[in-house]
């Protein structure tokens, strides 16, 4: 084993000792960058170390590196983005959502919880923060869901992994950074997001048709209601009233990167400003309101900008010491086909979801391994849907599964962690089955890009 691959194998190992005990990830990302810096320039200039690393070419350089990220226009999404999630989450759509759906589907075997998914997905495709629709979801429906006796695993396992949807399902901030790591243009911003909405879809779906199997097999899972409201003109159109102001916000959004009238930072102004009237007309917005939404938005933004700033030291100390070559050597060297090396990234990134929270996956390990599987043949949009899938996991596999301490924070007490992690497990069965089918049938996550911006 060469110098260079003592030096990465000890890098990787510094960053998980400091977070094992506790150090925030930005300072450790930031702190393990410089100190190996400076490691590599004392064994380059005072023992000769055969090491291809030089200071200048490595720290010199990082002001340069960091201007160039918050300088980057697609990078004015992600505030763009968070706020319009958090403005949503404040202007009452997923109240009005889940009471009308409930008037309709309530009469079905486990219709709650079909109820809970598809306000889900809705959540998903017009806000994408993971935390809010977790907590949201939670706290409208798992009250309701014990009062008709439902199971409490399966109610607190559909709330928690339905929230979950909102990294998948476009717009993504997941998606957009992906997108930025990634570095090429056969994995644009639209691209991904175009490439991602029939799995999100189709993971949406799987939900339900486990949902409604599991109720017909078990009757006691999720009981019909003994009292059952007629359904009348009005219930369905209160669910098209309902529903409609998110239809729009997405069709806004979503179409206006797909058709080429905007830009992605542009189409994200556009979400920030629907969900700005969608507050007001709904009379839920005031200054305190707005005051909160722009704190919460500015956290957040802060939050990931400060992990982007830590990788950046990070990866850039990473490379001098020939990080990429030691990665690339060990891909390569894989005793497997390119499947099989496609395969065990795969897994890797799912294992790696048990500890790390997606930012630090996204932001360290994509851009490391990402261009050799290119160089293998492996289509990009392809393959980062994919990694998409598979972070998604990290939110319900614990330790570090942040779901499930959001969805612990709404809990009724009755509901245990026991009956958390034993909720989750047959969704994250739900989501390994998804990635097998979009790793079995690529079109699943390439027909609609090829479709709208062309390709093979």
């Amino acid at each position: 084993m060469g110098v260079e691959a003592i030096l990465v194998i000890a890098m990787f190992a510094s960053f998980m000792f400091l977070l094992l005990l506790g150090f925030p990830v930005a300072w450790s990302l930031a702190g393990i960058g410089l100190v190996f810096g400076i490691v590599g320039h004392v064994m380059v200039e005072y023992f000769d170390s055969p090491i291809w690393f030089t200071w200048q070419g490595t720290i010199g350089v990082l002001d340069a590196r960091i201007y160039g990220i918050v300088a980057n226009e697609l990078m004015v999404a992600l505030p763009m983005f968070i706020f319009m999630g958090i403005m949503l989450d404040r202007s009452g759509i997923a109240e009005k959502l889940m009471h009308s759906l409930v008037r309709v589907l309530g009469p079905l075997r486990g219709g709650y919880a079909v109820t809970v998914v598809i306000v889900g997905v809705l959540l998903a495709a017009s806000t994408g923060i993971v935390g809010a629709s977790v907590v949201l979801l939670g706290m409208l429906s798992l009250g309701p869901m014990m009062q008709a006796n439902y199971n409490k695993s399966l109610a607190v396992g559909t709330a928690c992994s339905v929230g979950t949807l909102g990294i998948l399902v476009p717009p993504s901030i997941m998606l957009v950074l992906m997108a930025d790591r990634l570095g090429t243009s056969d994995a644009s911003v639209g691209k991904l997001f175009m490439g991602a909405l029939i799995p999100g879809v189709m993971l949406g779906a799987m939900y339900i048709l486990y949902i409604l199997i599991a109720s017909f097999i078990k009757k006691d899972l999720a009981p019909a209601p003994e009292n059952r409201e007629p359904l009348d003109a009005r219930a369905i159109l209160g669910v098209f009233k309902a529903v409609l102001p998110p239809m729009v916000l997405i069709i806004a959004v979503l179409g206006s990167i797909f058709f080429g009238i905007a830009t992605t930072t542009e189409a994200s102004a556009v979400g920030a400003g629907g969900a700005l009237l969608m507050a007001f007309v709904s009379k839920r917005l005031s200054m305190d309101t707005l005051k909160e939404s722009l704190y919460q938005t500015s956290r957040t933004s802060a939050f990931i900008f400060g992990i982007f700033i830590g990788a950046t030291v990070f990866a850039a100390v990473l490379r001098g010491l020939g990080g990429d070559e030691v990665i690339e050597n060990a891909i390569t060297g894989l005793p497997f086909g390119t499947t099989g090396v496609l395969l065990t990234v795969l897994l890797i990134t799912f294992l790696l979801g048990f500890f790390l929270d997606w930012v630090e996956i996204t932001l360290i390990v994509l851009p490391l391994v990402a261009p050799v599987l290119f160089k293998m043949g492996v289509e990009p949009v392809w393959f980062a849907i994919m990694f998409a899938i598979c972070l998604q996991t990290s939110f319900l596999t614990p330790p570090v599964g942040f779901s499930l301490f959001y969805i612990k924070g709404v809990c009724p007490p009755e509901i245990t962690t026991r009956d958390i992690y034993l909720g989750v497990l047959p969704f994250i069965a739900l989501q390994i089955l998804a990635l097998a089918l979009v790793f079995w049938f690529e079109p699943l996550a390439t027909w609609l890009p090829n479709e709208v911006y062309g390709g093979s």
